[in-house]
This record gives structure tokens, sequence and C-alpha cells, in this order.
């Protein structure tokens, strides 16, 4: 059957798009490559020369000593021709770091900035930010792990108990810093999932103040197990979201800068269903330990404060998860019904 001959020079035209279109995508990985390799090389440059002056001021203290010694005239000239060449080193690095990127000073920095923006080496420098975030959750999650796992399972001292809680402040603290820099460059972070950290960190440093106690032997247990859940879940977030996030972005239907989460966002929804289960189990958890704690500090022996505020913050992580969680859920079920009732 023959095609009209719109469809036939439509054909061609899609085919030639297609052809031009993988050209493109391949042109543009070899010039994030290349920039990569010009960013190394400054780097390296810029080290060189450093390491070159400091090298150069030991050559100077030994010259002078040199100098004290008793020398042939032969060798003396040798000294004036290193000497002369000492002087003229700086020089030379001066002209050389012209061409390289300057660390001091507002306005290097500002021209550093816009010669960034227009090379596009800003860009990578955001992209290798974001990869070096994710990195460092999925290692300090999986640290966290093997830690809650050896004081569940092996220790019981309360100041092995005290570097966990100290870890996790810093891990806390850490990643809201991080994700300040990290929204400031584009990504897209639902503000509950900020401040989420935040409660998280508060929480941390809580624990870590309690004292050695029964009450604190009684919920340490308790914690622990949830610690531990909490990091095998988010190392499973990390594995499944890093595969989903690549995939969509490959689609050209996810920003660059998106990033994990330990939660549930609307992305998710196409492949990462099944995590679901695990996460209301996780949410329903931290309502346990806030119910918990409030009915140890009901006990008449209860004199720490951080038993309520341990408490406290366990709801509000509860609720925040599970509200959020719900919402995304809700949304999604709603347009899949309207899309639903628009095809019948």
């Amino acid at each position: 059957e023959n095609m009209p001959p719109s469809l036939t020079a439509a054909l061609q035209e899609w085919e030639s798009l297609e052809k031009e279109y993988h050209q493109i995508q391949e042109s543009h990985r070899l010039y994030l490559q290349k920039l990569e390799e010009v960013s190394k090389l400054q780097s390296n440059c810029s080290s060189s020369i450093a390491r070159q002056r400091s090298r150069l001021k030991d050559m100077s203290q030994l010259m002078k000593k040199c100098n004290k010694e008793r020398l042939t005239e032969e060798d003396v000239k040798t000294l004036d021709e290193i000497k002369e060449h000492i002087k003229a080193r700086p020089n030379t690095f001066f002209e050389m770091e012209a061409f390289l990127p300057k660390k001091n000073g507002y306005e290097c920095h500002y021209i550093k900035n816009i010669i960034s923006q227009v090379s596009g080496e800003g860009h990578v420098k955001e992209f290798a930010y974001k990869d070096e975030y994710e990195k460092f959750k999925l290692y300090l999650t999986v640290i966290l792990l093997l830690f809650a796992f050896m004081c569940y399972c092996f220790v019981s001292y309360r100041f092995v108990d005290a570097i966990l809680n100290f870890l996790l402040v810093w891990y806390y603290c850490t990643l809201t810093v991080r994700e300040s820099i990290l929204i400031s460059n584009g990504s897209r972070i639902k503000g509950w999932w900020v401040f989420h950290h935040y409660v998280s960190a508060f929480l941390s440093g809580v624990m870590l103040t309690w004292p050695d106690g029964y009450l604190y032997q009684n919920f340490r247990n308790q914690f622990l197990a949830y610690s531990l859940y909490q990091s095998i879940v988010h190392c499973m977030q990390y594995y499944y979201q890093s595969g989903c996030l690549y995939r969509l972005r490959t689609l050209g239907e996810r920003h660059n800068m998106d990033l994990t989460v330990e939660g549930f966002q609307s992305w998710m929804w196409q492949g990462l269903t099944f995590l679901l289960p695990f996460l209301f189990f996780g949410h329903f958890w931290q309502l346990y330990n806030g119910l918990s704690l409030f009915r140890m500090a009901r006990l008449p022996d209860c004199q720490e404060w951080q038993v309520s505020m341990c408490g406290i913050s366990f709801l509000i992580l509860f609720m925040g998860n599970f509200l959020t969680t719900v919402a995304v859920v809700r949304t999604k079920l709603k347009s899949k019904d309207q899309a639903k009732s628009k095809g019948q």
C-alpha cells in the first residue's frame, strides 16, 4: 500500500531529526567530558604552581647555606645561574595564573562566576556537588546502619550510643547545609523533606544528651531497632530512586538537579509504589515511639526532660511524613481517576 506523499515526507524528516538528535546527545556528552578535563587541568596547574613556589622558597634557603661554604669559581657561577632562574620564575607563574581561575577577591570571584555561566563550568560543578551529596547520604547511611546493628546486637555501652547519636546529629546538620546550597543551585526539594532533617537533627541532639538510667535503657533497644530499620529503608530508597531518576532524566521528564529523598514524591508513582508499605510502617513506628515516650513521661520517677522532647519530635516526624505521603498518594489517585474518566 502506497503511503501519502505528506506522510512519507514527514517520516523522512523525523528520521533525519532522530539522527541529528543522537549526534547532539553525543556532542553534548563529549562537551561535558572536555569541561571536566579542563577543570581537572586547572586544578592540577594551580596546585603544581603552589608546590613549585613552596619548593623555590626552600631552594633559596638552601642557596644561602651554600654561600657560607668555600666554593670554586665554577660553583659560584652555577649558583648565580640558578639564582637568575629563581628570580625569573615568579613572572612566569604570574603569566600562567592569568589564564587560571582566581580564588581571592570579590571582583575575581564575580568574573569567574560570569565565565562559569557562559562556559557551562558552573553547571558541571553543580552536578558534581549533587553527586557528592548523594554519595555522602549513601555512605553515611551504610555507616549508621552498621553502627546501629553493632549497638543493638553486640555493644551496650552508653558512650558508644553517644557516638551513634553524635553521628546522627552531624549527618542531619550536614544534610541541611548541603540541601540549602543545592536548592540555590536549582534542586527541587519539597519543604517538608528539608524541615524533616532539622527535626531529626534536634531529636538526635536530645537523644545525645539523655543521661543513662532506667528510662533510657528501657527505650534504647526500641530506638536502635527503629534506626536500623530506617537505615535499611533509606538504602532501598536510594537504590531504586537513583535508577528511576536516571530513567526519567533520560526521557526528559525530570530535572538534572533532582535528588533522592527519604520519602515519597509524585515522580515515584510509576515503578516505586512497592516502597509505600515500608514507608508507612516506618511512619507508624515513629508514632509508636512518640506514644511510648509520652507513656514514660507520665511515670512518677521520670525526671528527664529529654523523654517528652523526644516524644514531641517523633510525633512531629510522624505527622509530617504520614500527611505528606498520603497527600502525594491521594493526588496521584485523583489524577488517575480523572484520566480514566476522560478516556471513557
